[in-house]
């Protein structure tokens, strides 16, 4: 059987994957910031922390980067019924994340020159202003476009949502196509979309990676 495009259903199935993608583009803003935030918190505990603290949260760390997104997605969403399936979307999306992202700020971190923490010392400054006015600005400046490397990551890991019955871009095609018996058009569609939105972005990435550098 020959399957032929159509240009109608094309149309039809658009308003449909635009909202997919709307709630495709809030899982991924929504998730980055949190995995963003949430990984330099333990990048800075897991150096401030006692020893055995920081061995403990480690072990979290690893435990939840060797475990599949799929997996904690259907676990949290069992555990937690009486939140919604975007809220735990973004919430595991954002802590899976995290744990990559806290090891980009781990690197950028111990790239600081060790004359840096020995000057803030001998200016008897408080940790805490240590790091804001004199670590994190060289750090996150070095991570930056790793860090936008994972937010490309993220939104091309939101079809996983599908698992927890969230209605995202890829759903939504799958949806409109068993309605209709026809799948080209939605999923090329789709897969399009997917691509005009994630390649400016590593372009933009790269050339961000590119002026960094010098």
């Amino acid at each position: 059987m020959t399957v032929e495009w159509s240009w109608q259903r094309a149309g039809e199935a658009l308003p449909v994957l635009l909202e997919g993608f709307r709630i495709t583009l809030l899982a991924t803003v929504l998730g980055f910031a949190l995995a963003a935030v949430l990984g330099l918190a333990v990048a800075i505990m897991r150096r401030s922390l006692p020893k055995v603290l920081a061995k403990l949260l480690s072990a979290v760390v690893e435990f939840i980067r060797l475990t599949p997104l799929v997996v904690q997605l259907l676990f949290v969403y069992y555990l937690l019924p009486q939140f919604s399936a975007l809220q735990i979307g973004i919430a595991v999306l954002g802590i899976h994340y995290a744990t990559y992202m806290a090891e980009v700020y781990r690197a950028g971190i111990e790239a600081v020159p060790v004359g840096q923490w020995e000057a803030a010392r001998a200016l008897s400054l408080p940790p805490a202003r240590t790091w804001r006015a004199v670590i994190l600005p060289q750090a996150i400046r070095r991570v930056v476009p790793a860090l936008g490397n994972y937010a490309v990551s993220i939104f091309k890991d939101t079809p996983y949502l599908f698992t927890i019955s969230v209605v995202e871009m890829v759903t939504a095609a799958q949806q409109f196509g068993a309605r209709n018996f026809q799948y080209l058009e939605p999923l090329t569609m789709a897969g399009l979309i997917f691509l005009a939105a994630s390649y400016p972005t590593s372009v933009l990435i790269r050339r961000l990676e590119r002026r960094l550098a010098y």
